[in-house]
């Protein structure tokens, strides 16, 4: 099952060249080989899952295509007989859940097996990964220095790249999806708030809390997108290139790496080449979300504060991670008015990116950098604050804007760090955006190698 794709697992298990319990027990062996990408292994659970899904495949009464591959969870997301830590020592005593949360259940109705229950950064509240409590999950890059894995979902994304799943599934709320698929050269699919039922994911920011798959194509982030929703069939590829919209002002900014814009360009120089039409406007909407960002604050904080203040306010206050800390300690001084007024200006201009769009994708890199070295940022907390901010910048805005977006791997740098291009649309566009897509992917040639 290394490196393949969701769809090439299923055509292996329908023509019987492997079975549900080889997967799960290969893909048991690497997460044991692969230090601190899960909090939680199911390995009995999902062995059990395994013979059972072999006996309905034996029977001609499996459950679908699917039925019988392992997955990986965030370890946000309730799974019956399971604690879910949040990547948190002051969770360590938490209840079992009693039920799946809705999103795993269903996808356990399409026969997947949870294989267990992936790191991140605590509370999810990081955009680079490390967890101090439970290790920190690092990619296998080969040739150099050990790289941040991309928070906060470090795991769910480390378990698509070093193989042991073809697909995590992550939660994001200003990049959490996103940034770890473009650190590890994957797909990440952010949809927007409402597309999923959030039932039984612990949360971060509740009203811009976002779920999303981590896989290795775009095609496999639609079919898990469909399982996850209940949805008869998997969004289909859009019929007809589409319109592109970039702010040309992104491609400016300092701290933008020249090998993340020259593969960005290039990207969008194929897609035009094959009828894309591309176009470079100012968007305001985008630019007055930023400005809001830097100049107010930021409005998951003040919510993940307000979630989060029993805890930090108490005696468990020493359990947390400093740099955690040190964020939500930050958000008390965004005020009850100014947290109203980021309210309001991002409804306000949640529509009006809508209308500045007019049915177009908006185009940007994911990450302004490739992956950064690990070693510094856990030494210096202060170098840690400024890349973190760094790295969320750009997906941060779009999920102040309820943005449905794709990360798609848009190439390496010279050491071989993968690069990604971002594609969003308006909130609630999301099929529109999975459609566009699986277009994009199809036109580039399918996923990076």
């Amino acid at each position: 099952m290394a490196h393949q794709t969701l769809s090439d697992i299923a055509a292996d298990l329908a023509s019987g060249r492997t079975d549900p319990v080889r997967l799960v027990e290969e893909a048991l062996d690497r997460a044991r080989e692969a230090p601190a990408v899960f909090i939680t292994l199911m390995a009995e659970e999902a062995l059990a899952e395994a013979r059972a899904a072999a006996e309905r495949r034996r029977r001609g009464e499996a459950r679908g295509p699917l039925d019988g591959i392992p997955i990986a969870w965030k370890d946000l997301f309730d799974i019956a007989g399971t604690r879910t830590t949040a990547g948190s020592r002051t969770r360590e005593d938490a209840p079992l859940a009693q039920e799946d949360a809705p999103v795993v259940a269903a996808t356990r109705r399409a026969g997947l097996i949870p294989l267990g229950k992936t790191n991140l950064s605590e509370f999810a509240f990081s955009g680079l990964g490390p967890n101090p409590h439970f290790g920190t999950p690092t990619p296998d890059f080969p040739g150099v220095a050990p790289r941040v894995p991309g928070g906060s979902s470090s795991g769910s994304a480390v378990a698509v790249q070093r193989g042991i799943v073809p697909v995590g599934i992550g939660t994001d709320t200003a990049g959490s999806v996103r940034v770890p698929a473009a650190f590890n050269g994957l797909v990440g699919f952010k949809a927007s708030s409402a597309r999923y039922d959030m039932a039984g994911v612990y949360p971060l920011a509740k009203s811009i809390d976002s779920l999303g798959p981590i896989a290795r194509t775009v095609a496999d982030c639609a079919t898990i997108d469909a399982v996850m929703r209940g949805a008869q069939q998997p969004v289909a590829a859009a019929s007809a290139a589409p319109d592109i919209v970039v702010d040309p002002a992104v491609l400016e900014e300092e701290g933008l790496e020249e090998a993340v814009r020259v593969n960005f360009e290039a990207v969008l120089a194929r897609l035009e080449a094959k009828g894309a039409r591309v176009r470079r406007v100012p968007v305001t909407a985008w630019r007055e979300a930023r400005r809001a960002i830097a100049e107010i604050g930021w409005l998951g904080a003040v919510e993940a504060r307000a979630w989060h203040l029993e805890t930090i306010t108490g005696p468990r206050r020493a359990l947390v991670d400093a740099r955690v800390l040190k964020r939500l300690d930050g958000a008390a001084a965004i005020t009850a008015e100014a947290a109203e007024r980021l309210r309001s200006l991002r409804a306000t201009l949640t529509r009006a990116i809508a209308d500045e769009l007019g049915g177009a994708l908006f185009a940007l890199p994911t990450v302004r950098h490739v992956a950064p070295e690990l070693a510094p940022l856990e030494a210096d907390p202060e170098l840690f604050a400024k890349v973190n901010l760094a790295t969320l910048t750009l997906t941060m805005a779009a999920s102040f804007l309820d943005m449905p977006g794709l990360a798609i791997p848009s190439g390496m740098d010279a050491s071989g760090l993968s690069t990604s291009a971002l594609f969003s649309r308006p909130s609630g566009e999301d099929d529109a955006v999975l459609g566009a897509g699986l277009w994009i992917e199809r036109t580039l040639g399918g996923p990076a190698a």
